[in-house]
């Protein structure tokens, strides 16, 4: 999992989705289970 600034181009691949969890952004992806990324 990757720790990134910016989400903005995760969040445009298909099937991903932003979830908030203990005050953290995370990015995950149904199809693509590599494509993970966390914000804060």
């Amino acid at each position: 999992m990757k720790v990134r600034s910016s989400l903005r181009a995760l969040k445009r691949k298909a099937d991903s989705i932003v979830v908030r969890r203990r005050g953290k952004l995370f990015v995950l992806n149904k199809s693509d289970r590599r494509q993970k990324a966390r914000q804060g």
